[in-house]
């Protein structure tokens, strides 16, 4: 949901007007950068579960029927796998309210009682089936077996990640594609200033991830920072900080997840924009093949801009999402409408416009994976951009195209190798650019 802005500027005579306004422009290098390298939602979807032990086979005994409800035991199952451990313990409440009827329904409180970390009452449990049911030899071994296992106490996993890269940038300041620009649509034709066409440059990035559980229901938190240097246009080195936290729950058998996170960008060494954003992503109960998943996701997200006035505004977003997982590969398919309101005096007033994205991730060998991302982005205006000097609606079109081929190293570093393709339409000419960039970067994360 962040913009892409760009830097661009005519001959001193649109200066006066144009100048706060196009430096907005020009900070989304770093905003985009930053945006590219972390994948904020794909971060929170990586986290490892919470490890479990093995879930064992329900065993009822055949001359006892089973009577308890039947779903809470795969309920209970479930929140755990999920990391909702305080809801697990709900599920596991309510079915020892019912009160166990045979072995089987002894077993699944014991082994419930053991995934919690709760080694004591699972023990009683146990040792109440061997004395009062006399259990066969495969059910006794099971029993054995999760004893020697042990039962572990709920432990709070973390991950982290660092990456050190080296790139280029063809269009480091997202300069104009033509080096003219007319105005009103008449007259001789402007030429811009070489300060405002493309500039390359290499840069230096990097970046650190940290991820946590934050207590024993599934809430996550993170924070991560992003800091890029270019060799020659240090006016547009950016760094950003982003913290937030994620909440899984359940309503019956919809999942939905909300999350909240606050973001600042500096540029050029200042502090030039505030961010925060809540989410609310909501997966209902389809009938779907199990490799695949529905959802849909909403969003705002408020834009503070720290050096220019008239540019705050707000951003809602209505998005679906369809996510294909498999062992080796991975594929996500989203479409959304956007709405972005002006807070003040924008020039263009409010906005709207839709988004489309399509992503995938294969593993080619051993050591070798593939990613492969595209996405679209159309924005209209409401109204003139600039009355008297740009009495056009602008309409914007952004293509952008993502390739990368990662190498495991280790099991804990891997180098990946970016190209990244960037096509940015505009009906207003000094809007419009190009550009291609290039990255070598090393990644090494770990967690426990």
């Amino acid at each position: 949901m962040r913009r892409m802005l760009r830097h661009a500027l005519l001959t001193p005579l649109l200066k006066p007007l144009l100048t706060p306004l196009l430096a907005v422009l020009l900070a989304s290098a770093g905003s985009a950068s930053a945006a590219a390298a972390l994948p904020l939602r794909t971060l929170v979807a990586e986290l490892p579960a919470t490890e479990l032990p093995p879930e064992p086979p329900t065993v009822v005994l055949p001359e006892t029927p089973h009577t308890m409800e039947p779903d809470l035991y795969l309920e209970a199952m479930q929140a755990i796998s999920e990391g909702r451990h305080s809801d697990a313990g709900s599920t596991l409440a309510r079915m020892i309210a019912q009160g166990p009827r045979n072995a089987g329904e002894w077993l699944d409180l014991a082994m419930l009682q053991c995934a919690l970390g709760h080694a004591s009452e699972a023990e009683e449990l146990f040792k109440s089936i061997e004395t009062r049911f006399d259990p066969p030899k495969g059910l006794r071994d099971i029993i054995e077996q999760q004893r020697a296992q042990g039962c572990d106490n709920w432990k709070r996993q973390h991950q982290w990640a660092m990456t050190m890269a080296r790139g280029y940038d063809q269009n480091v300041n997202q300069g104009a594609s033509n080096p003219l620009y007319q105005i009103g649509g008449a007259g001789e034709p402007l030429q811009l200033a070489p300060e405002y066409l493309p500039h390359a440059d290499r840069y230096a990035v990097l970046s650190a991830d940290y991820m946590a559980d934050l207590n024993q229901n599934g809430d996550l938190g993170y924070f991560q920072l992003h800091a890029r240097h270019n060799d020659r246009e240090s006016r547009y080195n950016t760094i950003s900080v982003f913290a937030g936290a994620d909440h899984p729950w359940r309503w019956q058998r919809w999942r939905l997840r909300a999350s909240g996170m606050l973001g600042a960008l500096t540029l050029g060494g200042q502090l030039y924009q505030s961010q925060t954003q809540v989410q609310l992503r909501v997966t209902p109960p389809l009938a779907l093949p199990e490799s695949l998943e529905l959802s849909v996701m909403s969003g705002l997200t408020h834009l503070n801009y720290r050096t220019l006035s008239n540019f705050d505004a707000n951003t809602s977003e209505l998005r679906a999402m369809l996510a294909y997982r498999h062992p080796q590969r991975q594929a996500q398919l989203s479409l959304g409408y956007l709405n972005d309101h002006a807070v003040a005096a924008r020039p263009g007033g409010n906005r709207s416009g839709y988004s489309a994205s399509l992503y995938g991730r294969s593993t080619l060998s051993d050591r070798l994976e593939a990613e492969l991302d595209w996405n679209a982005q159309h924005w209209e205006g409401q109204s003139a951009y600039s009355p008297g000097l740009i009495d056009t609606v602008r309409r914007q079109d952004t293509r952008t195209l993502r390739a990368t081929l990662s190498y495991a190293l280790t099991p804990s570093s891997a180098l990946m190798f970016e190209w990244r393709q960037v096509h940015n339409k505009e009906n207003i000419s000094i809007f419009q650019y190009d550009n291609h960039v290039f990255q070598l970067s090393w990644r090494w994360r770990d967690g426990k």
